[in-house]
């Protein structure tokens, strides 16, 4: 974890200082929590060399464009970094509309659409997590657009490394269905994720944590694997 004294002056207020505190008092558990994910991340990639491999071929095969997407989101300290994911949309999909997706948009390519479902387009963040940019268990990293409307307290979810899982990840599955239905009552994109989903997912980022431990961190994996399997 970044310390205080470093942290930029945007994080530094009293509620930020009070998750500040909480996570200061277990630094045991998030050491090994780097060392879990520098171990893990790198035993996948070995691993699962092969399926990326597969899945970037067919990706090619799929639909013009480059395998993988490359947006700059935010991590711990408010620092841009570039995310790793297998390419789902077509070429320039940011230029051509909103930074959110909704289920049934139409930049999503065949290919896409299964990688989403079983949200294999997120395997390239392995080598996002060996990096030290982001953490298996986390807040997922948003676009700095979303960003820059954090509340204090929501800025307190800077103080760890964007996750590639987080209870809200699990909750929110569906999000996609859930901004359709928004969407299809007159809403922008923009306005239903900024002003329904966004705060909703923070309470349950912002109670992981309160309630930080390793061993929770073990437990989410496994329910994120079964979540996904289902």
């Amino acid at each position: 974890m970044v310390q205080w004294d470093s942290l930029p002056d945007a994080l530094k207020n009293d509620t930020v200082r009070l998750y500040y505190e909480k996570l200061e008092a277990k630094k045991g558990g998030l050491i090994a929590k780097r060392l879990f994910d520098i171990v893990v991340s790198a035993f996948m990639i070995a691993i699962l060399s092969p399926v990326l491999l597969l899945l970037a071929i067919l990706i090619k095969a799929d639909s013009k464009g480059p395998v993988f997407y490359r947006q700059e989101r935010v991590t711990a300290a408010n620092r841009s970094f570039r995310i790793f994911k297998f390419r789902t949309m077509v070429q320039n999909a940011d230029q051509i509309g909103a930074l959110i997706t909704a289920e049934k948009d139409p930049r999503i390519t065949k290919m896409g659409t299964r990688l989403r479902k079983c949200r294999l387009d997120e395997l390239p963040q392995l080598f996002n997590v060996l990096k030290g940019e982001m953490t298996f268990v986390g807040t997922r990293p948003e676009v700095r657009k979303y960003v820059d409307v954090y509340t204090d307290e929501m800025q307190a979810t800077l103080l760890l490394p964007a996750g590639i899982t987080s209870l809200a990840s699990i909750y929110y599955k569906d999000e996609d269905e859930i901004m359709e239905r928004y969407i299809a009552a007159g809403s922008t994109v923009d306005e239903v994720y900024i002003q329904h989903v966004l705060p909703e997912k923070m309470k349950y980022n912002l109670e992981y944590l309160r309630s930080f431990r390793f061993f929770g961190d073990i437990k989410l994996m496994w329910k994120t694997a079964v979540s996904v399997l289902k």
